[in-house]
């Protein structure tokens, strides 16, 4: 009795999550059997979720160290317009993506030089890094998508986007991701050093950790993280758009703080932030097969981050 009461103690809000997600399937197989019992609704969902659940795993690491990242959403653009055009000019995509990697991975190490070293809020700094390139891919292309067809029946579109039975690939992919992630944040000094950090800098820096190269480090890897999930995405869709990684934001940032990680940081949870990006990747779909617009999808979004952040306020996750 005594085991499961400190199991229950540890795991609470991962439970609760992934209690709200069981109740919200309930509902949405009560609402449409149809739909919700056929195998074919949960891929279409998945083709576009592995996104989602890498970004979302990735964040816990910046919020939990205490800071923000904004501007994720134009580094997926901005890699994803690299990719393209080096493949577009030949260029094996293996290279391409390779670079992809590396430049957004830049991005996310100037994002932790201007909030360590410059010493810039990360709210602030990575909001106007948002504008600043999603500014710069709309200039470059002129708003012009780059068609990438000939990406359908290569080997590496079958790698990173093509399909196991029914499953999308990207669903092994992405969930891949977020065990690495998990291990890195749960089992690694890595992941205990973000959270001293987020809990209580002094005392991080009194222990002997490297704050600043912590931090950077959370941001390189939110970058790396957003370029993967920029080429996953042109992969679905075999082409570019100016606008990919528009829409992630606040997906993102709710997926997190529904699955258990607050804005104060300190502590994260990476199964919570990946069972968030279940949550909200099946609202719109649920919300629909349920008979009402999708008007409503971002009503039932605010509705269940706001709750989600009351039950944290009444869990024991209290502000530092």
């Amino acid at each position: 009795m005594k085991l499961r009461i400190e199991f229950f103690n540890k795991y609470k809000i991962s439970i609760g999550v992934t209690s709200v997600f069981l109740i919200l399937m309930s509902i949405f197989i009560i609402a449409n059997p149809s739909v919700f019992l056929n195998y074919r609704a949960y891929m279409a969902v998945f083709t576009t979720l592995g996104a989602s659940i890498i970004l979302a795993a990735t964040m816990v690491f910046v919020v939990a160290s205490g800071e923000l990242d904004l501007s994720f959403p134009s580094v997926i653009g901005f890699s994803a317009w690299i990719f393209a055009v080096i493949v577009k000019s030949g260029v094996s995509p293996f290279i391409a993506f390779l670079v992809a990697l590396f430049l957004g991975s830049i991005v996310g190490f100037l994002n932790g030089i201007l909030v360590t070293k410059v010493q810039l809020s990360s709210l602030v700094s990575t909001l106007g890094m948002n504008f600043l390139i999603r500014g710069l891919i709309m200039i470059l292309t002129d708003g012009i998508a780059i068609p990438l067809p000939f990406l359908r029946d290569t080997l590496f579109h079958t790698i990173f986007a093509g399909r196991i039975g029914q499953l999308p690939i990207q669903m092994l992919w992405s969930i891949g991701y977020a065990v690495i992630c998990w291990l890195i944040f749960n089992r690694h000094r890595f992941g205990g050093h973000v959270c001293y950090i987020g809990d209580n800098v002094t005392s991080a820096r009194e222990m002997g950790v490297r704050v600043e190269r912590v931090k950077i480090a959370t941001f390189v890897l939110m970058g790396f993280s957003s370029a993967f999930a920029g080429v996953m995405l042109t992969l679905i869709n075999n082409s570019f758009w100016p606008t990919t990684g528009e829409g992630y934001l606040l997906l993102i940032l709710a997926a997190v703080f529904l699955g258990g990680t607050p804005t104060w940081g300190g502590i994260g949870t990476i199964f919570g932030a990946i069972i968030g990006a279940f949550i909200l990747g099946f609202i719109e779909t649920g919300i629909v097969a349920s008979g009402l617009t999708g008007f409503y999808k971002q009503f039932f979004y605010g509705l269940i981050l706001i709750l989600a952040l009351i039950s944290h306020r009444y869990a024991g996750l209290k502000r530092k």
